[in-house]
């Protein structure tokens, strides 16, 4: 080990491999109910703690359990000495430490600003939602936002359709009369099937707590107000696999137009029924620019994404069918029904319940999870209003943002304190500056009240008091945090105690090389190149370019240095990769491919040694530095074990080895 100061990439790559480091690792308070196991010094481990780190780093153990686990016990031991020790002097103030937790902070923190109780409800409320279909019908009543009319408009229409739909007229005619849906006129508002996830959260929660036949209360949007009715419900579809020619319209296509393509469809789907290959004729003929280049296959499926004609039409096919050329505003399709698969029931499925929690994650549903964040702020840390009297406050702020006069608002100053979270105060100027950037509507015109800010405002700084102490809210984020500055803690004091030491003190290392040289000796050994290369292919080319001349390997892999690297040195026997029975100068081994990364290896035997030797001390010193390395760290461990005094509690630790 040498001394340079190592990367985080490099760390948690030394971390992965060094079984002992990875053990220092596994620190984190699962309780403080449980056992004690050990002690030292004024510290304590407890039996929960000690099993989490036994069982991460001893997965692969087999055998005698409890003569692994106490030597696991050992070593996890003297772990903990080292990083106490680094502790007590206070190497996590060390700015390189410090930036190194933060920036890995910054990397990781937003995976886990995802509540875990709120991904779990909504995953299980996702679940549920996927096991049925609704058909759906919609009213729409836009507010102006778009220009169209005005809000008051639309709420005297909205009380005309409510009143109609409480007569019992039918939902339906209501639509095709009031609704500003341009297709409404044509289909009644009938949106199809729905599934989750079809439609924006809000909406299909609404329609999921319908029943059916009946329909729901008026929704608001930023666009106007929307009712919908549940006509009826299914067991959930699932998904399909097809495979379509689209012959779209050109833009500003006329009636001639469209029926010329029309006709070419006619043609097509011919062609099909009399035995031609759809996936050829839609590389060929079809416009859909995704789907053409992958045979006419399409992305899988769902309830919900397409016309409602185009939809019963593909649901009702069966596998290996394919429809006449269906009209949509698109063109016509040709599609085939390639294969359906059913909607998993099994509410234990690991990897349906993970590709839902990753829907709810990338769905607007997850804006309403944090509503479990300011509750848990406001329970944890609390929340504090300071300001006495709102009309105050609205007018400070109508002076700092519009230059307005103060009036009542003179009794409050930029400084003056608004509300508190947990030990943060906010202030008049905070607020201001977010009302100063935050205080438009969407259509940048139209103002937003002072209450609705203030809540949104409120809001966002309880969520970022959240983001700033997720530690003391995220037990597997704290659990990440502790381990990587653990561990940045332990290369500190390790470099320090251990590596700088071995590395420098050459007069030690030649005095212990001196004393045991009978130790480091050759056994069967050769002069030999191993190449590394980054796949089976180059492996095979250089490979053979090295065994029509050997003398000329550096020439071949400074010409591809990007995609090998060469090892050149003496290696004894069980060192070389590859080799298999005697080697000869000369020879090259086979290749060895790893299956995992097609990473591939192979080695040049240039001399062979058959007999013992003496190692140089050039030759030994990596070994003599690693004999170094252990005693200066049990020399170091005594020490520490004097400061910080070591107790087992047997009685304890007896009961984790039944």
């Amino acid at each position: 080990m040498t001394a340079k100061t190592l990367s985080v990439t490099e760390k948690i790559l030394f971390m992965k491999k060094h079984w002992l480091t990875a053990a220092l690792l596994s620190f984190i308070c699962l309780g403080a109910n449980s056992q004690t196991v050990f002690t030292y010094g004024t510290h304590k481990v407890s039996a929960a703690e000690f099993l989490r780190a036994y069982n991460k780093n001893n997965q692969q153990a087999q055998g005698d359990k409890a003569a692994s686990m106490r030597e696991y016990l050992q070593l996890y031991i003297n772990s903990r000495l080292r990083i106490q020790e680094a502790y007590d002097r206070h190497y996590d103030t060390l700015p390189q430490v410090r930036d190194e937790v933060a920036n890995l902070r910054n990397q990781i923190v937003e995976n886990y600003m995802s509540d875990p109780e709120a991904v779990k409800r909504l995953s299980a409320e996702a679940f549920q939602r996927s096991l049925k279909d609704i058909h759906v019908a919609h009213i729409f009543i836009s507010n102006g936002s778009d220009g169209s009319t005005d809000t008051a408009t639309a709420r005297k229409k909205l009380a005309t359709v409510t009143q109609r739909l409480a007569k019992g007229e039918d939902f339906m005619e209501v639509a095709r009369e009031l609704s500003d849906d341009p297709s409404a006129p044509a289909n009644g508002g009938d949106l199809n099937f729905i599934t989750v996830f079809t439609l924006p959260y809000q909406f299909e929660s609404v329609i999921y707590k319908t029943p059916p036949g009946k329909y729901s209360s008026p929704v608001t949007s930023q666009a106007g107000y929307h009712i919908f009715k549940n006509i009826e419900e299914r067991k959930a579809m699932g998904k399909l696999r097809l495979q379509q020619i689209l012959l779209a319209f050109p833009p500003g296509a006329t009636e001639a137009e469209k029926a010329a393509i029309g006709k070419r469809a006619d043609s097509l789907y011919k062609l099909v029924q009399g035995g031609a290959d759809l996936s050829k004729l839609a590389t060929e003929f079809s416009n859909d620019n995704l789907s053409s280049h992958a045979e006419g296959n399409m992305t899988e499926v769902s309830v919900g994404q397409y016309d409602a004609d185009f939809e019963k039409q593909v649901w009702a096919l069966a596998d290996g069918a394919v429809t006449k050329p269906i009209l949509s505003r698109y063109g016509y399709h040709i599609v085939k029904k390639v294969s359906s698969t059913p909607i998993e029931t099994d509410p234990d499925d690991k990897e349906n319940i993970e590709k839902i929690e990753q829907k709810v994650m990338n769905d607007d549903r997850w804006k309403t999870a944090k509503d479990f964040i300011y509750a848990k702020v406001k329970a944890k840390a609390g929340y504090k209003t300071l300001y006495t009297s709102e009309g105050a406050l609205w007018a400070i702020t109508d002076s700092l943002v519009d230059l307005r006069p103060a009036g009542i608002g003179r009794s409050l100053k930029q400084t003056s304190p608004i509300f508190k979270v947990g030990d943060s105060t906010v202030r008049v100027s905070d607020w201001a500056n977010y009302v100063q950037m935050n205080r438009y509507k969407t259509d940048r015109v139209t103002k937003k009240d002072y209450n609705t800010l203030m809540d949104d405002f409120s809001k966002q700084v309880m969520y970022q008091y959240y983001r700033e102490h997720l530690e003391q809210y995220n037990p597997e984020f704290n659990y990440q945090m502790t381990e990587f500055r653990d561990g940045n803690m332990f290369f500190e004091i390790m470099q320090q105690e251990v590596w700088n030491k071995a590395q420098s003190d050459s007069a030690a290392l030649v005095k212990l090389y001196d004393a045991n040289k009978s130790k480091y000796t050759w056994k069967e050994s050769a002069l030999a190149v191993i190449f590394f290369c980054v796949d089976s292919v180059t492996a095979a080319d250089l490979s053979a370019k090295v065994k029509s001349a050997p003398e000329s390997w550096k020439k071949f892999t400074d010409a591809i240095n990007e995609k090998v690297v060469a090892d050149s040195s003496r290696f004894e026997l069980d060192q070389i990769p590859g080799l298999e029975g005697k080697p000869v100068a000369g020879s090259i081994t086979g290749i060895l491919v790893n299956p995992t990364d097609n990473t591939a290896t192979f080695s040049l035997v240039k001399e062979v040694y058959t007999q013992p030797a003496q190692r140089s001390f050039a030759e030994a010193k990596g070994l003599v530095m690693n004999d170094y390395q252990v005693l200066l760290e049990d020399k170091w461990t005594n020490q520490l074990k004097k400061k910080y005094p070591v107790k087992v509690d047997e009685k304890e630790f007896g009961k984790l080895l039944k």
